[in-house]
């Protein structure tokens, strides 16, 4: 196989199945050698199997490409550089990190359990730390040591994490937590020849054709905008050698549209040139609000 991304090695974690797996075929085709990381585990993250991240490998080896699979728990910093290890010591590098893996537990926020809390945050936000933190500790290495490194994290965010979703705010929490991340990688490992960006997709996974069924149903005719294949091309690009001057993105992803997330941005302040009183801030605040716009709306409101 040959393409924009030949003989790069590449890490997609939750490889197994959906958006993922989409990632994985697709860098394949493209020419990279893909560590295909998946636990096998159900929504809730329960059960684990190696046989989702298997059966990707097989398809990519039937394919003429090469592929690993792997079953590290992302995490846990130790298997997390255990996986790195794994694509150092079997393919001889490492180019990419597609941070994709997560699960879900949607409940309204007074319903949450700690429990529930604890694990979306722990496999969404620690998994995208653990994962990127050994990769670049490798790569800060190689930097150091003088030799030449055009690297890439790319994280997985989403419209939750950008506006908020009803009955999901640790999944949003997370979410926007890795936006934030993926900021912050930007800015710190750009002199390392590492880039960061993110995507926000909307795609049809395990995740969201239950919630949003209707949405998310496949026609019987014409262009698929929900399947996750979709998601993929810019998710290669981004990992390609092409995109080396571009990081600190978020980009949105739907169907065929590509659009990117500005963020938060500080408005033009009212400055009394003071401290304010109390019983004066309210006029400055119903002034602030008339003068922008209105918030991006919650999802589900």
């Amino acid at each position: 196989m040959s393409g924009i991304c030949e003989g790069r090695v590449v890490i997609v974690t939750g490889a197994g199945r959906g958006i993922g797996r989409a990632h994985a075929l697709a860098f394949a085709a493209e020419g990279a050698k893909v560590v295909v990381n998946d636990l096998g585990v159900t929504l809730a993250g329960e059960g684990p199997s190696k046989s989702p991240a298997d059966e990707v490998v097989e398809e990519i080896l039937a394919a003429g490409g090469e592929a690993l699979a792997n079953g590290s728990d992302i995490s846990d910093f130790a298997q997390a550089g255990e996986m790195v290890k794994a694509a150092l010591d079997h393919f001889g590098g490492l180019d990419v990190v597609v941070n994709n893996a997560g699960v879900v537990r949607d409940r309204m926020f007074v319903s949450a359990s700690e429990e529930e809390w604890d694990i979306v945050i722990r496999v969404h936000l620690k998994g995208h730390f653990c994962v990127a933190s050994n990769a670049c500790a490798f790569w800060r290495g190689q930097s150091k040591a003088g030799k030449a490194v055009d690297a890439r994290i790319i994280n997985t965010s989403s419209g939750a994490g950008l506006n908020g979703s009803i009955g999901q705010s640790a999944y949003s929490a997370a979410k926007a937590g890795i936006t934030a991340l993926t900021l912050v990688q930007a800015a710190e490992m750009g002199r390392y020849g590492i880039t960061a960006n993110a995507i926000a997709p909307s795609a049809r996974t395990r995740m969201t054709e239950e919630v949003f069924e209707e949405m998310m149903k496949k026609p019987e005719s014409g262009f698929d905008a929900m399947a996750p294949e979709n998601i993929s091309p810019l998710v290669v690009w981004l990992g390609s050698a092409e995109s080396r001057e571009v990081s600190g993105r978020v980009f949105e992803l739907a169907g065929g549209e590509i659009s990117l997330a500005d963020g938060w941005r500080s408005t033009t302040p009212i400055d009394k040139g003071a401290r304010w009183a109390p019983d004066e801030v309210g006029s400055a605040v119903a002034e602030l609000i008339a003068k922008n716009p209105e918030p991006q709306k919650v999802y589900g409101t």
